[in-house]
C-alpha cells in the first residue's frame, strides 16, 4: 500500500487467518500534525527534528490484531541530512503521550528513503537526531566574527579608496568596486542577519538578498577577468591602451542583472527554498541550494578558463616585449592580481562546498571572511599610484592637526 509515496508492506493473509479469513489495513498519510506530535515529544539528549511525512497505519474491523509477522514501512526523507535516522512510533499511556522506538527498527536507509520494521500498526514518523553545538562550534563562531569583522574593515577601506583615489586613466576600476561593494553587503549581512530565523518572512528576504549578493560579487569577479582578456586582446595586437576593458554602461546591467533574473526564477518556482528553521540561507529541499552552488560553479569554470587563455596569449608577447617597458610591467601586474584573486575567492568557495572536517570550516572561514583584505592589499597597497595618494592624506592629516595644536 501507498500513500504520498510513503509505503507498507503487510501480510494481510497471515493477519486473515485469525479473523476467519479476512482482513483489511489502511494506510494514511496526514499533513500538518508535526505542531501537535513535534519531535520534543521524544526523549533523547540529541536535536531532534520531524525527517518525515506522519503516517497512520491501522486494521480496521479486525478483532485480532496481533500480527503474525512484522510490518515494513518505506518512508522517505524530507531532505538530506548527516544524523541519526530513528523509527518512532506515537505510544498513548494514559494520559501520557510521546514518540517512542519500542518494537521498531530502522532495517535499511540512504540518502532518500528508510525502511522501517514494526511489530505492531499505529502512527508512525522518522526522526532526525544530530549532536548538540559544542565548545567548537562556539570557537568556530568566535573565530568567524572576529575575522569576518576585519575582513570587512578592509572591505571598507578599499571601497573608499577605489571611489576617492585618484587612478591611472587606464585602468577602470568598476569590476574592483562593485565586488567590493557586493562582498562587504554579502558579508555584513551573513554576519547580523544569517541566524535569525524567528521571523520566517524576515528570514526568507535575508536568504533571498544573500543569494543575490553573493551571485554578484562572483558575476562581478567574471567580468574583472572579461576585462583583463580585452586588455590582453588589444597588447597582443600593439593596439595603444586607453582604458582597460568595457564601460560602466554595459558592466552594470551584466553584473546585477544576471544575479536578479537566477533569483528571480529560484525564488518563483520554490520560494519556500529560502530560508528554514536552522538558517536564513538556502534550503536543501527540491535541490534548490544548487541555484547557488550550479551558478558559482559555472562562473568559476569560465574563469578558469579564460584566465588559462590569457596566459597563452599573453605568454609569447610578454617574451618578445623588454622588461622595463611600462605597458609590459603594467599588464603582468595586473595579471598577477587577477590570477590571485581568482584564487582566493574562488578556492574559498570551493572549500564551502565541501566542510566534512573542522579543519576544512576553519580554512574556509578564513579564507572567506579575509577577501576584502586580500582585496585591499593587492589593488590598493601594492599600487604606487594609491600608495602616494595615502601619502598626501596622511599629510594632510597631520597639517590639520598642527593647526588645532
Amino acid at each position: 500500500m501507498a500513500a504520498k509515496g510513503n509505503m507498507m508492506a503487510v501480510n494481510l493473509a497471515a493477519v486473515a487467518k485469525n479473523n476467519n479469513g479476512s482482513a483489511s489495513a489502511v494506510l494514511v498519510s496526514v499533513n500538518g500534525m508535526e505542531k501537535f506530535m513535534s519531535p520534543s515529544f521524544f526523549e533523547s539528549e540529541n536535536v531532534t527534528e520531524m525527517y518525515s511525512d506522519i503516517i497512520t497505519a491501522t486494521l480496521p474491523k479486525t478483532k485480532h490484531k496481533e500480527l503474525p509477522e512484522p510490518v515494513n514501512f518505506t518512508v522517505f526523507h524530507k531532505k538530506f541530512q548527516a544524523g541519526l535516522v530513528t523509527c518512532v512510533y506515537w505510544q498513548e499511556q494514559g494520559e501520557e503521550t510521546r514518540w517512542s522506538v519500542d518494537g521498531c527498527t530502522a532495517s535499511f536507509s540512504n540518502e532518500n528513503l528508510t525502511v522501517c520494521s514494526c511489530t505492531h500498526l499505529s502512527t508512525f514518523a522518522l526522526l532526525l537526531q544530530t549532536q548538540e553545538q559544542d565548545e567548537d562550534n562556539s570557537l568556530l563562531e568566535a573565530v568567524n566574527l572576529f575575522c569576518m569583522s576585519v575582513g570587512l574593515a578592509f572591505l571598507a577601506l578599499a571601497i573608499i579608496t577605489f571611489l576617492l583615489c585618484t587612478w591611472n586613466p587606464k585602468i577602470n576600476n568598476t569590476a574592483r568596486l562593485h565586488l567590493s561593494i557586493c562582498l562587504f553587503l554579502g558579508h555584513l549581512l551573513f554576519l547580523v542577519g544569517v541566524s535569525r530565523t524567528e521571523n520566517a518572512v524576515a528570514c526568507a528576504v535575508i536568504a533571498g538578498t544573500l543569494h543575490f549578493l553573493f551571485l554578484s560579487s562572483f558575476v562581478w569577479m567574471l567580468l574583472e577577468t572579461l576585462q583583463l582578456f580585452l586588455l590582453v586582446r588589444s597588447l597582443s595586437k600593439v593596439q595603444v591602451i586607453q582604458k582597460e576593458g568595457l564601460r560602466a554602461l554595459y558592466l552594470l546591467p551584466i553584473g546585477y542583472g544576471a544575479p536578479l533574473v537566477v533569483v528571480g526564477v529560484s525564488a518563483a518556482v520554490y520560494s519556500e527554498g529560502y530560508g528554514s528553521k536552522d538558517a536564513c540561507w538556502l534550503s536543501k529541499d527540491r535541490w534548490m541550494e544548487w541555484s547557488f552552488i550550479g551558478p558559482v560553479c559555472t562562473i568559476l569554470t569560465l574563469n578558469c578558463i579564460s584566465f588559462c587563455v590569457i596566459l597563452w596569449i599573453l605568454w609569447p608577447t610578454l617574451v618578445n616585449m623588454k622588461s622595463d617597458i611600462s605597458q609590459s610591467k603594467d599588464t603582468r601586474l595586473i595579471t598577477f592580481k587577477i590570477g590571485a584573486q581568482f584564487f582566493v575567492l574562488g578556492c574559498s568557495w570551493i572549500l564551502g562546498f565541501n566542510q566534512n572536517s573542522v579543519i576544512l570550516k576553519y580554512i574556509f572561514i578564513i579564507l572567506n571572511s579575509q577577501q576584502g583584505t586580500f582585496i585591499f592589499i593587492v589593488h590598493c597597497l601594492l599600487n604606487k599610484e594609491v600608495r602616494e595618494e595615502y601619502r598626501r592624506w596622511l599629510s594632510c592629516l597631520c597639517r590639520s592637526h598642527d593647526y588645532r595644536d
